[in-house]
Parts: structure tokens; sequence; C-alpha cells
């Protein structure tokens, strides 16, 4: 089923829940951002109308709200948060039209460099739609690069899409490119659930990960494309239970667990289950990733049905984890302090099944 295919089958169905099911005192379900000031001209600032559309689809008596971005507009958004709680614990919105970052980096002045978009504390929240998500990174990535960076830390570029305890939480169809730094972050989200998605940016561009997964559990990424200048998907400390199943990944750094323990961190990462999924010139493939000194562990981890195409890398295990190259040995530190490094456990004695492997750089 093609995505438009898909958006036509889910504007039939909000229509029919329009008509069926008009909330609290006739009150409407539908929040368009056009009735709200938004121009849609791709030149002028729609954050406001996207901010007051929000709010009257998160305050809205109705069972099933749904935001509408219509089609054929191209809206231009500075950073905005779409905060929660809001009424209804099923939430839609409808993204058909595109959505487009400032072009210069003066427009950033005066607002918090970490986010562009945001959703946090919304419950029961569904994206779905074949708009498209352009962070405009390119200015970004000229002063930015993951070997320029103090240790373990990160471009400085904003992240495009954050997702922070938003729990039964689902993500459709929708395409997103040219983030300024990573693409989607899930921060402390639970039942989660990404599909059918096209994340893409050059190979070269610094940090630009697919989908990062922090303190989240029960993660569901299926069936999505996945090309960037760094880790396809990274799983971070505090997740569990991550299903990725059905990625074509590449170009990028495969995807990761990790890194873990930076600054003699304790982190946890078990139960992430990789499947059917093909690694096409990727830098790495399938890799876990720690820094001396840190504890925790990576536990529970399998990697079943992968293909690799020239993949320059195809599995890495590296406890040593310095991408500067300037690391201090601290196994002495480690000794003195009592402390235990990261410990890694594979599913049983199945840590990797059906690898296919062609032309492989290393």
């Amino acid at each position: 089923m093609s995505l438009r295919t898909m958006e036509l089958i889910f504007t039939v169905f909000i229509t029919i829940l329009y008509v069926l099911t008009p909330g609290a005192s006739g009150a409407t379900n539908l929040f368009n951002v056009m009735d709200y000031g938004a121009v849609g001209d791709g030149k002028t600032d729609d954050s406001a109308a996207f901010s007051k559309a929000w709010k009257a689809t998160c305050n809205s008596p109705s069972r099933n709200p749904i935001l509408v971005i219509p089609a054929s507009k191209i809206f231009l958004l500075k950073p905005v948060t779409f905060s929660g709680p809001c009424k209804s614990t099923s939430i839609h919105v409808l993204m058909s039209g595109n959505i487009v970052a400032p072009d210069s980096k003066s427009a950033w002045k005066g607002y918090h460099l970490d986010m562009w978009l945001a959703f946090t504390n919304v419950n029961g929240l569904t994206i779905i739609g074949s708009g498209t998500i352009n962070g405009r990174g390119a200015i970004w990535w000229s002063e930015c690069s993951s070997y320029r960076v103090p240790q373990g830390g990160t471009c400085k570029g904003p992240t495009a899409l954050t997702f922070y305890r938003c729990n039964g939480l689902v993500l459709k169809g929708t395409k997103h490119i040219n983030s300024q730094r990573n693409h989607i972050a899930i921060f402390n989200c639970k039942d989660v659930t990404f599909s059918n998605l096209h994340i893409s940016a050059p190979k070269t561009s610094p940090n630009t990960d697919g989908v990062d997964i922090a303190s989240s559990s029960n993660v569901r990424i299926l069936n999505s494309f996945i090309g960037t200048g760094d880790d396809c998907i990274a799983i971070s400390s505090g997740s569990s239970h991550i299903n990725i199943t059905g990625i074509a990944c590449g170009p990028g750094h495969g995807i990761s667990v990790g890194s873990l323990g930076a600054h003699g961190g304790n982190d946890t990462v078990e139960e992430v289950h990789v499947r059917n999924c093909t690694f096409n010139e990727t830098m790495t493939g399938v890799r876990i990733k720690t820094w001396q000194g840190g504890v925790g562990y990576a536990r529970k981890i399998l990697f079943e049905k992968i293909k690799f195409i020239r993949a320059d890398n195809p599995i890495i295990i590296d406890q040593y984890y310095c991408p500067g190259g300037h690391c201090k040995n601290e196994v002495g530190q480690l000794e003195s302090k009592s402390l235990t490094s990261i410990c890694i456990f594979m599913v049983a004695d199945n840590w990797f099944l059906n690898l296919l492997m062609v032309d492989i750089g290393h």
C-alpha cells in the first residue's frame, strides 16, 4: 500500500470520526492550522498559528481531536513545543503538508538550541501522513563535526523532532530530511511504534542520527528507510524491549547500542532485537560501544537475518569507545575504585543469526 493510499484511508477514517464522534456539546474534531492564521507559503513564520491550533486540539473535549496540516502547503516554523497533557488520550495529527526550519541561524536567536519541534507529555499521540519535515541542516553542519567536539559530546545543532514522555506514540508514513542534528529523538516514552518512515541526510552530514532512543521501553521501529551521516538508529541508556525490524539503513553508521558509560556513568540497555534489516554501504553495520570507566550492562541483544552490502565494518563490539582518539586509559582507576566495567551479554548462544555479507570492506 502506497503512502498516498494510506493517507487517503486515514483521511476517510478521520472524516468518519468527525461525523460520528463530535465530542461534548457538538465540539468540532478537526483543527486545521489554516483556520488559526497559518499561511503556508514557506516564507511566513507560522509558529504562532501552529501553537494556537495545537492548544485548541489539546484542550478539546472531543474524544478524538485531529490537528490538520494540509497538503500543498509549506509551513515555516521556528522552535515550537507542543505540550500536554491533553484532555483526550487519543490525539491525531494528519500531516499532509510540509514543514521547514528557518534557513539562517540568525532566526534562532533567543531560542533554546536543543530542540526544533517537540511533543512533551502527550499520551495517545498518532502522527500520520506523507508530509515532510525539513530541518535545513546544512547551515549547522559546517561548524559541527563528530570528531571536533569535547569527549563524549555531540553537535550543538537542535534535534529536529523530539518526543518526551509521550506514551502510546505512533508515527507513520512521514518523511524527515536534513536535520540540524539528529532527526528524531524518543526520550522517556513507553509503547512507541514508528513505521514506514523515510529519513535522509547526506552521508557527510555530522551527527544526523535517524532515530535516537533513550530511557524508553517497548519501542518498535518498523519497515523504514534511514540513510544519514551518523547512526541510523541509536539506543542509549535506560532503554529496554526495543524491536527493530525491516530497516533499510545506508548510508550511515548502522544501528548502535550506546555509547554507554561516558564520564563514568552507570548505563543499562536490555532486550534489543534487530531483525530483517539491510545495511547498504554503511561505515558500520551493527555495533555496541562503551566507554572506559563506565558501569552497567548491555544484555539480551539479538541481531537476526541481517544483510550487509559493501559495509566497511559489519559487526563491532567496542568496549574502548573513544571517537576523538585521545582518551585516558582508565583500567587502573577502575581497579582502585573497585568499579566494574560495562558488561555485554548477548542472547543465549545465538548472538548473530543468518547474516549475509556482500562485498565487505573489512
